[in-house]
């Protein structure tokens, strides 16, 4: 999600998950990096990533398949949610 914001960013510890109890719990941890002057924008593009999904769930048009409102496009076929009708 950062990449495609453009924001450079850096995963570590992305696999220390299995030396838990040789390590400090919190030193096992995956850690995100970004530059400072970045944050405030990471941080955003985050919580807005961990929002929950606001509309109902859809069907789509061309495979039939329920889908959940998170979802932009159809993850069997690829089509896009029908768009609402105008006021």
């Amino acid at each position: 999600m950062l990449i495609t914001a453009g924001i450079q960013c850096e995963l570590r510890n992305q696999y220390l998950a299995g030396a838990m109890g040789d390590l400090p719990m919190m030193e096992t941890w995956p850690q995100l990096y970004v530059d400072d002057g970045d944050e405030q924008f990471a941080l955003s593009v985050l919580a807005r990533a961990a929002a929950a999904p606001s509309g109902a769930p859809w069907v789509c048009a061309d495979c039939g398949e329920k889908l959940e409102p998170q979802f932009t496009q159809c993850w069997r076929c690829g089509a896009e949610p029908p768009r609402p009708d105008p006021p």
